[in-house]
């Protein structure tokens, strides 16, 4: 049997190990997938341990998609250029590191029938999530703009990425066919980190956040009359893109995102 899993700290409230092995039961594929929770420390055992055990595969998150990089034997180029690894794959003992975090963005603004090439596009946020969110982005054609508190940090992408950067104090400022909140606003609470009047200024509203499924942010711009994607979206098409790696079947991603939603639900009444 093999063993899939992700590695992060904490990892207990993780939506993956219910999505993939909810795909696992349904195409009758003889394995599993857990949650390992490994400290920063313990990093470079826990990936000896991935190949002295020989695990299939991993998906990385909070806090070691960047720090994982240096314990690979290949990082594919996309990976590079974002600066994250969150998907590992072990080939015959090589662990190799790609990031599919940029493709779970893309699938889910395609599902939603967007159309972003020569559009403008505003990113709310500086930080590793929003790399993933700007590549996506201008695969798909769209002129970036990115605001943030911190603006040298929004210059720093912008240069990376290709973009125009500003501070968050002048989001009001922006408009364009859509606005994408990379933030950890609103990560468990009511918070919003723009005012609700920017809504009329965009067709859609993304959030990367999905605990709450719908956030204050969602919320008003729903109010607002904007077409609304939940950060659920995103977690799931990321995922299904790790299951095709580490399968090598297509992933059923209706009953991979019917998994998640339940298993967020199952947590939040636990909390």
């Amino acid at each position: 049997m093999k063993v899939f899993g992700v590695i992060g700290y904490p990892v207990s409230h993780s939506l993956s190990p219910a999505m993939h092995n909810a795909a696992l039961r349904a195409l009758g594929i003889s394995a599993v997938y857990g949650a390992f929770e490994v400290p920063p420390e313990d990093l470079p055992t826990a990936i000896s341990g991935v190949r002295a055990l020989g695990i299939g595969g991993l998906s990385v998150t909070v806090p070691h998609k960047e720090t994982v990089m240096a314990y690979l034997d290949e990082v594919d180029p996309v990976a590079a250029r974002i600066g994250a690894v969150n998907t590992v794959v072990n080939r015959g003992g090589r662990l190799f590191g790609t990031n599919t975090d940029w493709l779970g963005v893309k699938r889910s603004l395609e599902e939603a029938g967007l159309e972003l090439s020569g559009k403008k596009a505003v990113v709310v946020g500086a930080g590793g999530a929003a790399r993933a969110v700007i590549y996506a982005l201008r695969e798909l054609g769209a002129e970036v703009e990115i605001y943030n508190r911190t603006v040298e940090k929004a210059e720093r992408l912008a240069r990376d990425f290709g973009g125009r950067a500003y501070p968050l104090a002048e989001i009001l400022r922006a408009s364009g066919e859509i606005l994408i909140q990379t933030t950890s606003v609103g990560l468990r609470s009511w918070e919003n980190p723009v005012p609700p009047e920017i809504f009329r200024n965009f067709r859609t509203a993304m959030d990367i956040v999905y605990v709450p499924l719908r956030t204050r942010f969602l919320s008003e711009a729903e109010a607002a009359g904007c077409q609304t994607i939940d950060g659920l979206r995103m977690l799931v098409h990321q995922g299904a893109e790790q299951f095709k790696l580490f399968t090598g079947k297509e992933p059923p991603t209706d009953l991979m995102y019917q998994a998640a939603l339940e298993g967020l639900r199952h947590g939040e009444e636990k909390d």
